[in-house]
């Protein structure tokens, strides 16, 4: 059986949307690797994102990947003494080019900052309406509603869900774990399947002693395996922009190991027209290595 591989592209800000997305999209089309696209369709306020100075573990990521080499000044001072650019009115023929390559295309947020810092705190009117804005501006640009959603900053409550359940999406894939389930948060299963992330993101590894950027690439190739779908979620701002040598590097030996790139909208049908055999498993927040806060990530699972 060959090792499957499936990519998930962020875009958290203006600058990685106008920029690395169509980085992303070259290097994916040479090397005949599908990807799913997931956009912030609103205000960026990444600027705003300083408020997690006080989250166990954020110095240390700050430390690690030198946040302002990577998002640039523009970008940290978007929503606080910049005004914030509305991502999607800026950027819709970049969006609409994803599409028109053939690339999955899919919801991320509409407004990153909130979403990932507000979320726990959000009724279910706010969820909806936090929701309901980034569906309205996919429809507007793309002229057909999303079928998949990933939460920023994998930020996902019982609320997110139901709104989700609400949406009919295909799938999401908000959290990280290892194998897609039907996630179950206080007792009650929800009927979207999640197709979580399983390998560590570029940002947990990078500016570690064990892990210099000449290796990254060969490393997470380590990390593929054979008996599961592989997800890899990469960042528009990361590897579209100033890492993006290390991802056509891992894209290159991705290829020459024989791995085989899909599509998650593929294995999200596959799953489904299986549907009785997806576990139902608890959704949890927990620490990931080299992340900041909490994350939902895949739980215990149940009979059903």
């Amino acid at each position: 059986m060959p090792v499957r591989l499936a990519l998930k592209v962020d875009a958290d800000t203006d600058q990685g949307t106008r920029l690395g997305v169509p980085n992303l999209v070259a290097d994916c089309a040479e090397f005949g690797a599908p990807a799913c696209f997931l956009f912030s369709l609103g205000p960026d306020q990444t600027g705003r994102a300083l408020s997690r100075v006080f989250r166990p573990g954020f110095f240390r990521k700050v430390s690690r990947t030198s946040v302002v080499q990577i998002y640039g000044v523009r970008t940290l001072l978007n929503g606080t003494l910049l005004p914030a650019p509305h991502v999607g009115r800026r950027n819709e023929g970049a969006l609409r080019a994803v599409a028109a390559a053939g690339f999955e295309i899919g919801i991320h947020c509409y407004n990153h900052y909130r979403w990932q810092d507000h979320l726990a705190g959000m009724d279910l009117a706010a969820v909806r309406a936090e929701f309901g804005a980034a569906r309205k501006e996919f429809v507007r640009i793309f002229g057909t509603e999303a079928s998949t959603a990933g939460a920023a900053g994998w930020q996902s409550t019982a609320l997110s869900r139901e709104v989700y359940d609400e949406a009919r999406l295909l799938y999401s894939s908000d959290s990280r774990g290892t194998h897609p389930f039907f996630p179950r948060l206080a007792g009650k299963v929800y009927r979207t399947l999640e197709i979580p992330s399983t390998l560590p993101t570029l940002d947990e590894l990078m500016g570690r002693p064990e892990y210099p950027d000449a290796a990254l690439a060969g490393h997470l190739v380590s990390l593929l395996r054979p008996d599961r779908l592989n997800v890899f979620t990469l960042h528009a701002e990361i590897e579209g922009l100033g890492r993006r040598a290390i991802f056509r590097e891992l894209l290159g030996r991705c290829r020459a190991a024989g791995v085989q790139f899909v599509r998650m909208d593929d294995a999200a049908m596959e799953a489904l027209n299986h549907r009785d055999s997806v576990p139902v498993c608890d959704q949890v927040m927990a620490p990931v290595d080299g992340r900041s806060g909490l994350v939902a990530t895949q739980g215990a699972e149940h009979g059903g």
